[in-house]
């Protein structure tokens, strides 16, 4: 008996249209592959990133497709069993083996595996061919088959909410509708007498942390049952346990004391134990199977809080509290199948590197890659993993929910070993569609059946089947029925987590009142900012020399999804500073200072309330979004070729270990309740620090002011000599007057105020606090500001005569790498920024803007 082979079937693919006679077979792209890359390779669609192109290929996903390939099959596999493993077919689609259909498959995410043992022809050519169907049209058709349903959603058309395909296919208020299919994800034979048909194991730590118990099981497929486990830490072997399988499964534990534990990248390293799995028949290894496995402890703690009402949504790993500041992912592609492993690390370490320690993978796209989440062990970043739902009213067929319980149960299986994974959520935002449509919820009814009855029966799918799932699969991994949830609603912040678009959608709120309406954790937030100039040039067909090369632009306009944008983000821009149309570049900086301005905000405002044990009154705060699926103008704060916005940075910074910040407020006082002329009105600021680590800091406190007309220093002074931080929360240091010769005679409005840390004589954080909103500020344009590299060439160095708000650089050369950006200046300072790929004399190569 052989070892288990895995051979892929990656060759010789062909696809064409299948009710079209005219069309031929024609070589696929690339394979996995779809329908959209394969059309574009041979030129027979246009690219739908490219100006209007979207609207020409919307004919693709309304017809039927087929691909085929042959391969062999050894003699030498006969007398074995031989499957056909489909990992992800994308998502009617009929598979017909040497003229045999053997599988129909309904869902883009379920894996599927086929027993093709009697159907290979061994020693010749076998004929593979997949055909598949318009998910459109069959989803069209669902609806119609199931009218009584309450059909309705947010984003796409209703339809998608029949299929299980990747929601966002059918466009979002940021992405294209594109619908692809095809062979998303790999094809493999098989050939086999026995394997392991899964490994998987939970580790449990004493309360000292000094010991681990680590449970694996093995499922086995075969009549093989001899099964060797084997635990080690970098190619050292930890422990080794042998089992006889019973019914199919064996199960070994291993103690492991003095374990090397798995942190956030925030607090420790990230050690990645390897767990394999051997079958055997006698002296005969028949498969082995191995996993990545993170020794860590994480909770979702919720309990009552001091001072305030409700209770706290905070994460433990290791019973370390940690601050959750970080984004929302969505596909990082429409064509899921071109993005490279290389691609998935270069995003998750721009997270690392952003200082976010938490990413959430949003409901409406999909199951992510296992390069994205094996980044994410490795990285030390947490993942708040969505099931595939969003923004609508789902139905609830005896189909739909075999399907969805089927979905879950394989892709928890396939996940559930990542360290990273501490939360499963049910969906994003379906809660909140119940309520926006009044239909039918009640918290207080336990009895499940009868949610089916209810005009929101998809309650069924959140609040049974799932939690049913992750509690027999992973049930040392907290499940959330859907985000936002808790409270009296969705709205409650005292409760789970909210999603806060009263800034920029809603009511529109003013960003810098970000901390009156926080939460306990904010999983969505956000604000719009124009991409790179330089994305922008390679959407527009003509690129720089294009006609359509300006902000209000309809080409500009097709590139950003979002209701309203227009007049939402001239809203923020208009409330907040002066801006210019032309030149173009200006403009997108304009909206990125924005952007970055209200985002840093939001984190600086939030992580103020993470008081510490007992009072974590905001423990987290998700931006919406990292990422893009194509070039647009959207929420993300780095766009779809990886080329950070200013907000980027902003929210970096915020997030560092240790931060300072700097609040100000106006108090006015009528002298009685009559006058309206005898009003005393008081500027203050507000201080306080942040400290992320595990250890107590002692600080220096300064602060510093100048006008922003002169460039005179008007106010320096020495706080405290030795304040200190504890550990793991936010402090409040003091209130002051902002500082001015004669209040209350405009002066404050001139202003700029720095405060710093330092310790040990060395510049640990820094912020500067503007009078808002900028507007109304005489910004000066600076006569000497100079942009220059370091002898060592490893920084650029930035200096000013007057304070200078927002100094954004950019290389036309994406090979420019910068550590910071978007950077305000004073005078007598001297800003420094990392940067690669620039060499000395370069620097006249480096376009520099600034608020003015």
């Amino acid at each position: 008996m052989a070892l288990r082979s895995v051979t892929p079937i990656n060759k010789g693919w062909t696809f064409k249209q299948v009710d079209d006679e005219s069309s031929k077979f024609l070589p696929v792209a690339q394979f996995p592959t779809n329908v959209h890359l394969d059309l574009m390779h041979h030129n027979i669609i246009p690219d739908p990133f490219v100006g209007k192109n979207e609207n020409l290929v919307q004919w693709v996903g309304e017809r039927d497709w087929v691909y085929k390939t042959s391969f062999s099959s050894s003699e030498a596999s006969k007398g074995g069993k031989s499957v056909i493993a489909f990992d992800g077919l994308d998502t009617y689609a009929t598979v017909v083996l040497n003229g045999k259909e053997i599988l129909k498959t309904e869902d883009m995410f379920i894996p599927e595996r086929v027993d093709v043992s009697d159907l290979l022809k061994h020693g010749s050519e076998n004929e593979l061919e997949i055909t598949f169907h318009s998910t459109w049209m069959v989803g069209k058709k669902l609806v119609e088959k199931y009218s009584e349903h309450n059909w309705g959603c947010w984003n796409g058309d209703v339809s998608r909410l029949a299929v299980r395909k990747a929601q966002y296919h059918y466009g979002w208020d940021w992405g294209p509708m594109l619908m692809t299919c095809g062979p998303w994800r790999p094809i493999n034979l098989e050939t086999y007498s026995s394997r392991v048909s899964d490994l998987y194991f939970t580790t449990t730590l004493d309360k000292s942390l000094k010991s681990a118990k680590v449970v694996a099981n093995a499922e086995v497929e075969g009549e093989a049952t001899e099964v060797k486990f084997e635990l080690s830490l970098n190619g050292k072997t930890v422990g080794s346990e042998s089992a006889q399988a019973q019914k199919g499964s064996a199960t070994v534990t291993f103690n492991v004391e003095e374990p090397e534990l798995w942190y956030p990248h925030t607090y420790g390293k990230q050690p990645l134990y390897e767990l394999s799995a051997t079958v055997s028949s006698g002296d005969s290894k028949l498969d082995i199977i191995s996993k990545k496995l993170g020794i860590r402890k994480a909770e979702l703690v919720q309990r009552k809080l001091e001072d305030q009402p409700g209770t706290s949504f905070h994460f433990e790993v290791n019973d370390i509290p940690v601050f959750c500041g970080g984004s929302d992912w969505i596909p990082a592609d429409n064509f899921i199948p071109r993005i490279s492993s290389q691609k998935y690390r270069d995003w998750v370490k721009l997270v690392q590197d952003g200082n976010q320690v938490m990413i959430r993978v949003w409901g409406g796209g999909i199951f992510e890659e296992a390069a994205f989440y094996d980044a994410c062990d490795e990285m030390g970043i947490l993942v708040w993993q969505d099931f595939m739902f969003g923004c609508g009213n789902y139905p609830t067929n005896e189909d739909f929910l075999a399907l969805v319980k089927r979905e879950a149960t394989e892709n928890v299986k396939i996940l559930r070993h990542h360290p990273s994974i501490v939360i499963w959520a049910g969906n994003n935002e379906d809660y909140q569609y119940q309520e926006s449509e009044k239909l039918d919820y009640d918290p207080e009814n336990k009895d499940a059946e009868s949610w089916l009855k209810s005009t929101f029966p998809a309650r069924y799918i959140y609040e049974k089947i799932l939690p049913d799932v992750t509690k027999a699969l992973c049930p040392d991994t907290f499940y959330h029925p859907g985000s936002p949830f808790g409270g009296k609603d969705t709205r409650d912040p005292t409760v789970g987590d909210i999603h806060q678009w009263n800034v920029w959608h809603g009511t529109q709120e003013k960003y810098q009142n970000f901390d009156k309406i926080g939460g306990r954790f904010v999983s969505e937030f956000g604000m719009e900012g124009f991409p790179s100039i330089k994305t922008i040039d390679a959407y527009l067909p003509e690129g720089k020399k294009d006609a359509d090369r300006y902000p209000q632009s309809s080409t500009v306009d097709f590139h950003n999804k979002a209701d309203g944008h227009e007049r939402r983000i001239a809203l923020y821009l208009v409330e907040n500073m002066q801006y210019k149309f032309d030149p173009f570049e200006q403009f997108i900086y304009s909206t990125q200072l924005m952007q970055a301005e209200c985002l840093a905000s939001a984190y600086r405002l939030w992580k103020r309330e993470w008081k510490g044990p007992g009072r974590e009154y905001c423990a987290g705060a998700l931006v919406w979004q990292i990422n893009d699926c194509w070039p647009v103008t959207s929420w993300a704060i780095v766009d779809f070729y990886l080329r950070p916005k200013a907000a980027y940075y902003t929210v970096k910074r915020e997030l560092a270990p240790i931060t300072i910040g700097l609040k100000r407020t106006v108090t006015s006082t009528p002298a009685n309740k009559y006058t309206r002329v005898d009003v005393k009105t008081v500027h203050k600021i507000e201080m306080w620090a942040s400290n992320l680590s595990l250890e107590k800091r002692t600080m220096g406190v300064q602060l510093k002011a100048w006008d922003l007309v002169t460039g005179k220093e008007t106010y320096s002074k020495s706080l405290h000599d030795g304040f200190v931080l504890e550990p793991n929360r936010s402090v409040e240091i003091t209130e002051f007057d902002v500082p001015v010769e004669k209040q209350n005679a405009e002066e404050e409005q001139r202003t700029v105020v720095a405060a710093y840390l330092t310790e040990n004589g060395k510049q640990v954080a820094r912020y500067i606090n503007w009078p808002e909103p900028l507007k109304y500020t005489h910004l000066q344009k600076p006569k000497e500001l100079k942009v220059k590299l370091s002898a060592s060439g490893d920084a650029l160095e930035i200096t000013a005569e007057v304070p200078v708000k927002g100094v954004a650089v950019e290389a036309a050369d994406d090979g420019v790498v910068l550590s910071d950006n978007c950077v305000d200046v004073v005078p007598g300072e001297t800003v420094y920024i990392a940067v690669k790929g620039l060499k000395s004399g370069e620097e006249d190569k480096l376009d520099v803007r600034y608020l003015n």
